[in-house]
């Protein structure tokens, strides 16, 4: 299957998704991902163990630091983010989900 174009509206996540992938194949990328979404959980975390709500803006530094390392200085591609925000957030959750059950690989 060809992969959609990123100037291209997507109808759904599912159409979505193969799309956000195929922007994810360099797996320094995905580890850099995974490690950032780690950072999210952890940092919420701490924003509900402490009560300390200044967490929550590091949560967000943390996750889309180390996917845009990832997209810059990896992927050379510009991050999904920009053109498509919700699907993209969404992507990284399925992503992460992946990786932690091993349909994708580090």
């Amino acid at each position: 299957m060809a992969h959609t174009a990123h100037t291209d509206h997507f109808a759904s996540f599912a159409e979505f998704y193969p799309y956000y992938l195929s922007e994810h194949r360099n797996t320094v990328s995905r580890r850099l991902h995974f490690v950032g979404s780690l950072g999210v959980i952890g940092c919420l975390a701490m924003a509900l163990a402490t009560g300390d709500w200044l967490w929550l803006p590091l949560a967000v530094i943390c996750g889309y630091g180390f996917a845009w390392v990832g997209h810059f200085f990896f992927e050379k591609n510009r991050p999904a983010t920009f053109r498509h925000p919700l699907y993209s957030l969404m992507g990284d959750w399925v992503m992460f989900k992946d990786i932690c059950v091993g349909k994708i690989s580090l």
